[in-house]
């Protein structure tokens, strides 16, 4: 009996373990088209617990207008930190309409958590830099298909 119970737990580690032992970037989630103003945005959807929790970690480079759209199940305070990422990213914190509720600047390999000011759904995280560039800041607004109108 203990034979079997090790061999199951051993079979379970196999099938299980590598889903929560991610050393490497997820390039392989669904992408959605985002706009703000004129400027359109290719971003990954992470909708899973998992996908969210790897979110950006281990990427060592990403294309001016891609991004990474998280997505929750309710509106909350959402929290960021950078551990394992390696790209400095900015956070805009987005409410279910697509305004922007708050930018955050957030420095790679950093446990310095960064929040949403007021309870959200969605954080759009970009390479930093790149709302302010293109004058986007809190109050404006993203359209795409997560945005109810």
């Amino acid at each position: 009996m203990k034979k079997l119970s090790i061999h199951l737990l051993s079979l379970l580690f196999l099938v299980v373990g590598p889903a929560w032992s991610q050393d490497s970037p997820q390039l392989q989630l669904p992408r959605v088209t985002l706009s703000a103003g004129m400027h359109l945005i290719q971003a990954q959807l992470a909708t899973t617990p998992q996908e969210r929790a790897v979110g950006l970690m281990f990427r060592k480079e990403m294309p001016v207008n891609e991004g990474m759209l998280f997505a929750f199940e309710h509106a909350s305070e959402q929290c960021f930190w950078m551990k394992n990422t390696l790209l400095p990213l900015t956070a805009a914190f987005v409410a279910d309409d697509g305004t922007i509720v708050n930018l955050a600047d957030m420095q790679p390999q950093s446990l310095a958590s960064h929040c949403s000011v007021k309870p959200v759904r969605y954080v759009l995280e970009m390479n930093k830099g790149w709302f302010d560039k293109r004058g986007l800041k809190a109050g404006s607004k993203l359209s795409g298909p997560p945005f109810t109108r």
